[in-house]
């Protein structure tokens, strides 16, 4: 049997291109009618629109606070400040508007902007959506675009950066976002052993290691990084040429700077992200963000149990860890492997990590909601996920074990509010599982 994966780019791809379109053709039929980012969407959805912006003209990058509950956003650029002005209903007459942005961060074209204004000052507002197309409240009042945007004069995709000091942020499995430039519709991502020497243009380094071509304003790289690295990206339209030059290399790290003694083991919900818009570097939507000791996550999105215990060596033992929590199987169960067969994987995991002299520490398995996964990944779940989920539980409350399923007991499926997409946790799921976590560890962990 063939078990489905959805989580890594090659293993969603298709699922999501799929939800583009059913989101697309939802969205037609809203009147006029967003958190930080629908990474895994489309980066032409993004807020790329219009003709490749010359070199000589800047972009700006506007930013605004995010809304976790937002999956699309749209903005609209104002040649001042109109007397009819509503702040439920587009306004028509906007100099600019892109009604798909998913993300709360967007390059704008400065350059043309400045050339149409008829006013001294441009204004920007947005407005939150859900999946449905539901606003999140009304447009945000009119801000003056020029306090709040930042000059860019690279024509290239900017980076999202972020602080590797910060708890959950190191990630075995890479995952590279950035917010594209206009005129882009594809990137290329490239991964680099040295900082690169060509710091301009277009061509690859000459210390490449990894790089692949996307149309998604993400990237998951799909083999382990050890240690420090740079990447960057590039845009390019549809027939490969190039739009603008490499964004600043950004230099990463796997080896944690701080004495980390607990790894995070598992697929995707262990990985992070979710909300549909949210990766594993939102970090938001990873519960390793909520808990209260430093660790190092191995985990990899698309994993099933076989998965993960086919790469438990490779991926495990160069970090010398004392501790690892383990939380597998999901995809496996839905999928219709047999308990009994990831039972076996969970307890030859726990062989491999007690041989390493690790203590391993499960998580039990939480609920998933078949109907809003079919919905979000066009994937069928097989009916006996339950009895399956409560087979793999019952053996893990007999192993060292924290119970993160008990939790969610009142409920015979995962709640729509806690996973949009009905198996990815939320950010308020994702706090609640840290919750337990920092809680229960205490009985076998002295931190």
């Amino acid at each position: 049997m063939q078990v489905m994966n959805h989580t890594s780019m090659d293993k969603r791809q298709w699922g999501l291109l799929v939800l583009v379109l059913a989101m697309a053709a939802l969205f037609l039929t809203q009147p006029c009618s967003t958190k930080t980012v629908i990474n895994t969407l489309p980066a032409q959805l993004s807020g790329q629109q219009g003709a490749p912006v010359s070199e000589s003209a800047h972009l700006g990058l506007l930013t605004w606070p995010g809304e976790l509950n937002a999956v699309r956003y749209t903005v609209e650029i104002l040649d001042g400040v109109p007397s009819n002005l509503s702040d439920s209903r587009p306004y028509k007459s906007a100099l600019y508007r892109n009604e798909q942005v998913y993300s709360n961060q967007i390059l704008l074209p400065m350059g043309n902007l400045s050339e149409k204004k008829q006013t001294d000052t441009l204004y920007y507002r947005v407005q939150a959506f859900d999946l449905d197309g539901n606003a999140l409240g009304v447009y945000t009042s009119p801000q003056p675009l020029d306090n709040h945007i930042q000059k860019i004069t690279r024509n290239a995709p900017v980076v999202r950066s972020q602080n590797q000091d910060d708890n959950g942020t190191s990630l075995l499995y890479p995952v590279y976002a950035y917010t594209g430039n206009p005129g882009a519709s594809q990137y290329e991502v490239e991964v680099t052993s040295q900082t690169p020497e060509n710091l301009h243009g277009s061509a690859p380094s000459r210390y490449r290691i990894y790089a692949r071509t996307t149309t998604f304003s993400d990237l998951y790289d799909e083999k382990p990084r050890i240690g420090t690295y740079y990447w960057r990206v590039r845009g390019m339209d549809k027939t490969g040429n190039p739009v603008g030059e490499w964004s600043q290399p950004q230099q990463f790290t796997t080896l944690p700077s701080r004495n980390v003694q607990i790894g995070i083991y598992g697929d995707s919900i262990s990985h992070g992200g979710g909300h549909l818009s949210y990766s594993p570097v939102d970090f938001a939507y990873s519960y390793s963000h909520y808990l209260d000791f430093p660790t190092i996550n191995l985990a990899e999105s698309g994993d099933t149990s076989a998965m993960m215990r086919e790469r438990f060596d490779r991926d495990v033992r160069p970090f010398h860890l004392k501790y690892i929590l383990i939380l597998g199987g999901t995809n496996s169960l839905r999928a219709g492997v047999p308990a009994e067969d990831v039972i076996a994987d969970l307890r030859d995991m726990g062989k491999k990590v007690r041989e390493m002299g690790i203590q391993p520490i499960y998580l039990t398995l939480p609920p998933i909601n078949p109907d809003n996964i079919e919905t979000a990944f066009q994937e069928p779940t097989n009916p006996n996920w339950r009895t399956s989920f409560d087979a793999v539980n019952s053996y893990l409350r007999t192993q060292d074990h924290i119970d993160i399923a008990a939790v969610f007991d009142d409920s015979e499926t995962l709640p729509t509010e806690l996973a949009l997409d009905g198996i990815h946790g939320d950010w308020v799921m994702k706090e609640k599982m840290a919750q337990v976590i920092n809680e229960k560890i205490k009985k076998y962990v002295i931190l």
